[in-house]
């Protein structure tokens, strides 16, 4: 796998957004963070649902790291799809932190949400992967929500396998629908135009599409962030949406893009803007390293529980 700095930049990204996942009240995350020079990687968890420790990564990016490990242990490329839906069952499935918290999680909902529960949270999409799985069915992707699970599965198989059709299968594999399908593949394409070298990934894609049904919708989102790349980032983001869904989560993703110039400047204003702030880093992230392969910052390297297995295959150590 080429690249491989790429899912490293998502994956750090995510880490060090973590902490501050999932704060959509604006007044308590400007009160978790006054005061303090950085705020990524915080050491006291703030997320009010769930608490895992500082350095590890979320749901998503953890789907990546199902995809990653799987990649790294196939011995044929036919098998990398199969293989891969075993260990989404192994990571998320019957026997893991995920799946014991998911029976939590219906004990909670009888009672008035008061504090985190220790460990990780299970997503709405890898949760009818499950299902799917088990029932045998050819795609298995959840269908009921379009979140960014489909494109944390395709980044590090795109850094194996760039084909647009076995892309698809991969982003249906965890979530099928038509929106989380095209979502994926315009962040896949934006970030294959960056570490190119493309002098501006974000215009040069809607050039490149802006006659395409297809990418049709998300080419008009785009021109409507573009217009608005003046504005203020965490304003932009509640305009738009800061939960987990498309299109608001690629479109405040795009505007911590074109607003930013650097790694760690993007990442701490995806922070920021709370809500699903992981979601959105872990396209951001992979943007800045796919631009500037050195741009991480090395101590947020070192925070980042994953990372060494993704560098000692990358040679930085």
């Amino acid at each position: 796998m080429d690249n491989l700095h790429i899912f490293l930049g998502a994956t750090v990204a995510d880490a060090a957004t973590r902490p501050l996942h999932w704060v959509y009240d604006p007044k308590k995350l400007k009160k978790y963070i006054k005061g303090k020079k950085e705020i990524a990687f915080l050491k006291k968890n703030r997320s009010p649902f769930y608490n895992i420790k500082t350095g590890n990564v979320s749901g998503y990016n953890d789907v990546g790291q199902v995809m990653f490990k799987t990649l790294l242990s196939s011995k044929k490329k036919s098998d990398v799809l199969d293989n891969f839906k075993k260990n989404v069952i192994k990571n998320f499935g019957p026997g893991s932190s995920y799946w014991k918290n998911l029976k939590l999680r219906k004990k909670y909902k009888k009672v008035k949400w008061k504090k985190p529960m220790n460990g990780p949270w299970i997503h709405q999409n890898i949760l009818e992967t499950i299902q799917n799985i088990k029932s045998k069915k050819n795609i298995t992707g959840g269908t009921k929500v379009n979140e960014s699970d489909g494109y944390c599965a395709a980044l590090p198989y795109f850094l194996f396998n760039d084909r647009e059709k076995e892309l698809k299968k991969v982003v249906k594999s965890v979530a099928n629908s038509r929106i989380n399908e095209k979502y994926a593949l315009s962040k896949l394409k934006i970030i294959d135009l960056a570490s190119k070298k493309d002098r501006n990934p974000v215009q040069s894609f809607v050039k490149k599409y802006k006659k395409n049904k297809y990418f049709k919708d998300v080419i008009t989102n785009i021109k409507k962030v573009i217009r608005l790349k003046n504005q203020n980032h965490i304003k932009t983001v509640r305009k738009f949406g800061k939960a987990c869904s498309y299109p608001g989560t690629f479109m405040g993703s795009i505007h911590a893009i074109i607003t930013s110039n650097s790694y760690k400047s993007a990442i701490t204003k995806t922070i920021k803007a709370g809500g699903c702030n992981c979601s959105r880093a872990n396209f951001v992230g992979a943007y800045f390293a796919a631009l500037k392969p050195n741009s991480i910052p090395a101590s947020w390297i070192k925070k980042t529980i994953p990372a060494n297995k993704i560098i000692k295959r990358i040679g930085l150590i």
